[in-house]
C-alpha cells in the first residue's frame, strides 16, 4: 500500500483580473518565507509573464500587518549552508524574472516589509504603500550578514548610495512616510484604498502600449548601469524598434485624431 501524497500548500497564489496580474503571499503570520515559497513565487511570476491577458502585475499579501518578513529565521538557523544557498538562490531567480520581464510589476505594501521582503519590493518597477506604522527595512547587519538578493544594489539605485548605506549598516527600519520622502515608495494612500487604487494604476498600466512601456522598463533598468552615450545608444536602438510596430501606428493615428485608445498588444 502506497503512502498517501502530502502537497505543499500554496502560499504563493496567481490570477487574473482584466488584464492584470494579481500575485499574492499567503504564509501567516509574516509571509517569512522558505525554499517551497520561493518556488511557488517563480511559478507565479513565470505565470504572470508568459499569460497574454496580463499586461501588469500586482504583488501583494493576504496576511494581515506584513508583506514580507524575509527569509524564515528558524528555517535559516536550521538549514545547512548548502540548503540556505538554494533558497537565495531561487530568490534571486524570481526577481532577475521581476526584472527581466517586459510587463511593468507594483509592490503593493500595507505592512512590515523587512529584509527579503523588502528586496521583493525594490525589484519591482513601482511601490504603492498604506500609511500606517508598519516598517520597512533591511536589518540583514544584525544579523552578521547583508542582503543577499540585491538589495544594498538595488536600494542604493533608488534612493543614492549615501542614504542607502546609512540604512544598510545599522540596519534601521523606516516608516512608510519616510520612505515615500527618501523615494522609495512611491505613492501612499490610505489603508483601505490601497489595493483598488493599485489595481487601479495597473489597469491603466494594462491599457498602454505594451511594447514601449516594455521598452521604457529595458531603457530605464539597463540604462542606469551604462554610461550616458551608451545608455542614449540604448534608448535609439529601442525606439528604433518601436516605429514600425502596430502600437505605434495606432498610436499615432489615434493621437492626429484626438481620440484615446486602450491597446491590444497587437
Amino acid at each position: 500500500m502506497t503512502e498517501p501524497q502530502t502537497k505543499t500548500p500554496l502560499t504563493v497564489i496567481f490570477e487574473q483580473r482584466e488584464g492584470v496580474g494579481l500575485i499574492s503571499f499567503n504564509r501567516p503570520p509574516a509571509n517569512a518565507y522558505d525554499l517551497a515559497f520561493h518556488r511557488q513565487f517563480n511559478d507565479a511570476i513565470a505565470a504572470a509573464d508568459a499569460d497574454p491577458a496580463t499586461r501588469a502585475v500586482v504583488i501583494h499579501s493576504r496576511v494581515e500587518k506584513f508583506f514580507c518578513a524575509g527569509a524564515d529565521i528558524k528555517t535559516f538557523a536550521a538549514n545547512t549552508i548548502a540548503a540556505n544557498q538554494e533558497m537565495v538562490a531561487a530568490a534571486r531567480s524570481a526577481l532577475a524574472r521581476i526584472e527581466a520581464s517586459g510587463k511593468p510589476f507594483i509592490a503593493c505594501l500595507a505592512g512590515h516589509t523587512l529584509g527579503g521582503g523588502l528586496e521583493i519590493a525594490l525589484a519591482c518597477d513601482l511601490r504603492f504603500a498604506a500609511l500606517g506604522s508598519y516598517k520597512l527595512g533591511l536589518p540583514e547587519v544584525r544579523l552578521g550578514l547583508i542582503p543577499g538578493n540585491g538589495g544594498t544594489q538595488r536600494l542604493s539605485r533608488l534612493i543614492g548610495p549615501a542614504r542607502a548605506f546609512a540604512l544598510l549598516a545599522k540596519g534601521d527600519s523606516i516608516d512608510p512616510e519616510e520612505a515615500h520622502r527618501i523615494g522609495l515608495v512611491n505613492t501612499l494612500f490610505e489603508p483601505a484604498q490601497l489595493l483598488d487604487e493599485t489595481l487601479r494604476y495597473a489597469g491603466d498600466l494594462a491599457r498602454g502600449a505594451p511594447l514601449a512601456i516594455a521598452a521604457i522598463k529595458q531603457a530605464v533598468r539597463d540604462g542606469l548601469t551604462l554610461p550616458l552615450a551608451e545608455a542614449l545608444q540604448l534608448e535609439a536602438r529601442l525606439v528604433d524598434q518601436l516605429y514600425a510596430t502596430n502600437d505605434a501606428k495606432i498610436g499615432l493615428k489615434a493621437f492626429l485624431e484626438k481620440r484615446y485608445i486602450a491597446y491590444n498588444g497587437t
